[in-house]
């Protein structure tokens, strides 16, 4: 293997963990001041991207969890003051429960994206126009890479 790529691919890795760990502790505190956990701000997120309502189930999928244990997460939310969701019985199926998103939660979600984004407007005003502009492109281009090119199962030598 040629010894550049190896050493860029290296460097790369470790950029890349160190920036993901930097957001998860950036992320945990930003949400810590609005009394959020980060699993309690992807059910807001979730909810908000399926215009408020969804099923306990699919969430739950989307976010590779138990039913029991986004069902506990879901109470959680809804016993904080004001309730931030509320459950709700489908009429069509009694034992499917929708969660719905309620103004409080839509509110608590929205001022934590105002933060994140005034986070990131501060760190994108160190840099030219020039600079955000090939770092946005360089990191779409990685994802794009990423995600048509290359298998989320580990490569194994030898298969």
């Amino acid at each position: 293997m040629d010894t550049q790529l190896e050493t860029d691919a290296s460097q790369l890795w470790s950029l890349l963990f160190t920036i993901v760990l930097d957001g998860e502790k950036r992320l945990a505190a930003n949400l810590a001041a609005h009394q959020l956990t980060p699993p309690q701000f992807y059910v807001l997120k979730t909810l908000t991207e399926r215009g408020g309502r969804c099923p306990i189930g699919e969430i739950a999928r989307q976010h590779h969890l138990t039913n029991a244990t986004m069902t506990g997460l879901v109470k959680r939310l809804e016993v904080m003051e004001p309730p931030l969701v509320m459950r709700e019985q489908r009429e069509s199926d009694r034992r499917s429960v929708d969660v719905i998103l309620t103004p409080a939660g839509a509110e608590r979600y929205m001022a934590v994206q105002t933060d994140l984004l005034q986070q990131m407007q501060l760190l994108f005003s160190l840099l030219s126009d020039e600079e955000r502009q090939d770092l946005i492109r360089y990191l779409t281009r990685y994802l794009e890479f990423v995600q048509t090119q290359i298998p989320v199962e580990p490569l194994v030598d030898g298969n």
